[in-house]
């Protein structure tokens, strides 16, 4: 069994609009859901060769993976799209995709900010349908429901409080604001499928 790996993210310290203390308390955070999923994926794996694949210790254990999982991805790609400092590339594939699909970039973003300020924690995902190229802004409020099957993440930005709180306390819309100023945008773009 290979165990999953914490990611280094530190480089982002220095970030503008983002303290040090939120970036380090989140980073522990991520840290926990790596933690967590390989506690898990050990536990399970014990189980399946104890025989107890119908144990309703296996069912439970089995529906928290989910959570422990998605909250470490979710984490690697919210830290991965961000530390720019440049903005979209307007000639870009991305660029063209977010004019066809929402009529301009910027009733892009309105939409994106939009679904990101919504009352309730959870994480603002801009997806692409892997089989039509089409983008989408959703909410997700638990980290293992509601994604969209067969789509993509090109962007994620988390709006549970402790990405924002420390910094900007009930300001989640200056969170936002500054997680504009540092998309990376490359790494969005590198994650199209179309």
């Amino acid at each position: 069994m290979t165990a999953f790996t914490a990611k280094d993210y530190s480089q982002l310290i220095g970030m503008p609009g983002f303290s040090e203390a939120l970036l380090n308390n989140h980073f522990t955070l991520y840290q926990g859901y790596v933690k967590n999923s390989n506690a898990l994926d050990e536990q399970l794996m014990q189980l399946r060769k104890d025989g107890k694949g119908s144990d309703p210790t296996f069912a439970e254990l089995k529906r928290r993976f989910g959570w422990e999982f998605n909250g470490m991805k979710l984490h690697e790609l919210y830290f991965e799209n961000l530390g720019g400092n440049q903005p979209i590339n307007q000639d870009g594939r991305l660029a063209a995709r977010l004019h066809q699909d929402f009529g301009s970039y910027d009733e892009w973003v309105q939409d994106f900010k939009a679904v990101g300020a919504m009352r309730g924690i959870g994480w603002a995902i801009l997806y692409q349908d892997a089989h039509s190229g089409k983008l989408m802004n959703c909410w997700i409020n638990e980290h293992d429901v509601g994604h969209p099957a067969c789509c993509v993440p090109i962007l994620v930005m988390d709006v549970f409080e402790h990405a924002f709180m420390t910094d900007y306390g009930l300001k989640r819309a200056d969170y936002i604001n500054s997680f504009f100023q540092n998309i990376e945008w490359t790494k969005a773009e590198e994650r199209m499928q179309m």
